[in-house]
């Protein structure tokens, strides 16, 4: 396939690949017709020959070329499902384009407000799960569990922890390609398996905190999960309160709401694909 995008990727065999869908031509015509030299559009079509989109055909003095149709088919097909891939991730710009949107927003009221511009700002979060509480609470304080969930789609969990107990270690630190990220704090309460109550400061490179957030996090029986289930669900519900926010913190300030939509997308995720019986 790289082979055939490359040659259709200049305009000039480009050209030569219409002209011969039409009909055969000999090099003479299509030097013609494309305003080449002949040279040069001889050159042209061995690229066209080596990646298979032109058979030659000798026929005496002259030398006709003729397209195959199969390696276009092939390639249309390629194109074909980058375009239906790129159809099914539609939301994805979507979720870009309000992240920027929330970015100039909160960079404005960071130039207004100045440090501490967004303390006493509060987000709650509410999903219904499809699985009881006692697995939902192993899924945020058993590391492995947490870190199987604990980012968005394009990070990666490099340390986590929840320890459920008073004082315990909170700790998220994640990367991508451009970077790495740290947050710690502590546990304050840790009811199993009910109640759930920390905080995270987001670090950063210096290891300066741009913004701590209180998480305060309750399960409650549901009488079904969002797969539906009869039985053994769990309604989650989880606030946040921001303190001491630094003007730098509005990038990570303005994703906290999509950030945690996605993030708890994968929790619902990975808990529907335990088995039933676990749930």
């Amino acid at each position: 396939m790289e082979q055939i995008a490359s040659a259709l990727g200049d305009a000039a065999r480009w050209r030569i690949v219409e002209l011969l869908a039409g009909r055969p031509r000999s090099v003479g015509e299509l030097a013609e017709l494309t305003g080449l030299r002949q040279p040069q559009t001889t050159k042209h079509l061995q690229t066209l020959v080596r990646a298979g989109l032109a058979t030659v055909h000798p026929l005496g003095q002259r030398r006709v070329y003729a397209i195959e149709a199969a390696p276009l088919e092939a390639f249309g097909r390629r194109l074909t499902s980058l375009v239906e891939a790129a159809n099914a991730h539609q939301g994805d710009l979507d979720v870009l384009a309000r992240y920027r949107a929330a970015i100039e927003e909160e960079s404005a009221a960071a130039d207004r407000g100045g440090d501490r511009w967004a303390d006493g700002r509060t987000f709650v979060f509410d999903r219904r799960l499809d699985a009881d509480r006692g697995l939902v609470w192993r899924h945020w304080t058993e590391p492995d569990l947490l870190a199987s969930w604990w980012a968005p789609p394009s990070l990666t969990v490099t340390d986590c922890a929840l320890e459920p107990k008073p004082g315990g270690r909170a700790v998220l630190d994640y990367r991508d390609a451009e970077g790495s990220y740290h947050s710690a704090g502590q546990v304050y309460t840790a009811q199993e398996p009910e109640r759930l109550v920390f905080d995270l400061a987001v670090r950063d490179a210096a290891d300066a905190v741009m913004f701590t957030g209180r998480y305060d996090l309750t399960l409650t029986d549901s009488e079904g999960g969002s797969g539906g289930g009869a039985e053994g669900g769990t309604r989650l519900r989880l606030g946040l309160a921001l303190t001491g926010t630094a003007v730098e913190a509005a990038a990570f300030i303005a994703g906290i709401e999509t950030g945690w939509g996605q993030v708890l997308d994968r929790l619902e995720e990975v808990l529907g694909a335990t088995p039933r019986a676990d749930r």
